[in-house]
């Protein structure tokens, strides 16, 4: 596979090394990406690094949640969590549910 030459947050990639991680935040005016590596380490690499790193796309782990330490219990509605891209609705909602 060849590298995706532009990091989408969301999508999850592969290191050289054969770490899964996902890309969780990007700062155009920096140009930076925090990363999150499924064992929750989290990494901010600029866009050089990122480049040279030349990460290869990969599945999302079979059990994404791992390390987020999330319970569908914990996540209410679990058919609405994953169909749901603003995650920030889904936060105000768990929010609601544990009051």
């Amino acid at each position: 596979m060849t590298p995706e030459p532009s990091p989408r947050i969301g999508n999850w990639y592969k290191s050289p090394l054969g770490d899964a991680f996902e890309v969780v935040a990007r700062d155009d005016n920096d140009e930076t990406l925090e990363l999150q590596y499924y064992d929750g380490t989290i990494e901010e690499l600029d866009r050089e690094t990122w480049e040279s790193m030349r990460p290869e796309p990969v599945e999302p782990p079979e059990d994404w949640s791992g390390s987020m330490d999330v319970s569908p219990e914990d996540a209410g509605n679990t058919e609405l969590w994953l169909e749901t891209e603003d995650w920030m609705m889904q936060l105000d909602r768990m929010d609601r549910n544990f009051i």
